[in-house]
């Protein structure tokens, strides 16, 4: 069984599995803020289930890949912060989740965000 460690939590799934139930299902924090209460239910549209994956996971879909490429995410930051959308990834090992900054979970601090 994949394990999935994210916001200091570990949880188990079967491997297939999709990322965003399996984080839905454990009550792990998937969304930052207010978009707890408007996402868009998994429908592949809002982008707010943006996480940074280390792992294996299933490949990039279309409609992930248009969805990353366009505000507030950029694909430049995509690929560079592994950012994939929960929703759309099935999860085919262990894996190390993080939350970026921001509602949509895109936004990477630096030197000069405090």
């Amino acid at each position: 069984m994949p394990t999935i460690t994210f916001d200091g939590q570990v949880a188990e799934c079967e491997s297939g599995d999709n990322l965003r139930r399996v984080l839905m299902e454990k009550s792990l924090p998937l969304y930052s803020g207010v978009a707890a209460l408007i996402h868009c239910r998994g429908m592949r549209t809002c982008g707010t289930c943006a996480v940074s994956v280390e792992g294996e996971v299933s490949p990039m879909t279309k409609i992930e890949h248009w969805r990353l490429g366009f505000p507030p995410h950029k694909r430049s930051k995509t690929s560079a912060n592994n950012l994939r959308l929960a929703c759309q990834c099935k999860v085919l090992g262990d894996l190390k989740l993080k939350k970026l900054q921001g509602m949509w979970g895109s936004r990477v601090l630096n030197e000069t965000d405090h």
